[in-house]
């Protein structure tokens, strides 16, 4: 298997991401089980979920859902763009008028 740059960024950004979820499940704090913690909760769970489903022959149905980078990048820039949206109505809506 030849793995890519970009299939390396993906894969680290899932995993921190299951990681992450899954810290805060069992932890009920934000910052879960810490970010490496986190980060290889989630690429373990990667490696194991991955061999469960290919053991069970279960995800041909989800295996037409692709996430790429640049669907990734634009939600993450969406989101900034979001929240400074809702941070410039605040400031605005919070003004006085004199």
């Amino acid at each position: 298997m030849n793995l890519t740059l970009s299939q390396l960024i993906v894969w680290l950004i899932v995993g921190g991401l299951a990681g992450t979820l899954a810290g805060r499940l069992l932890t009920f704090q934000k910052k879960g089980l810490g970010f490496w913690a986190n980060l290889g909760v989630g690429m373990a769970g990667a490696l194991i979920g991955g061999f469960i489903f290919h053991v069970l022959d279960i995800g041909h149905v989800l295996a037409e859902i692709k996430v790429t980078l640049r669907d990734l990048i634009a939600a993450f820039l969406g989101s900034l763009l979001f929240v400074v949206v809702l941070w410039v109505v605040r400031k605005f809506r919070g003004r006085k008028a004199d």
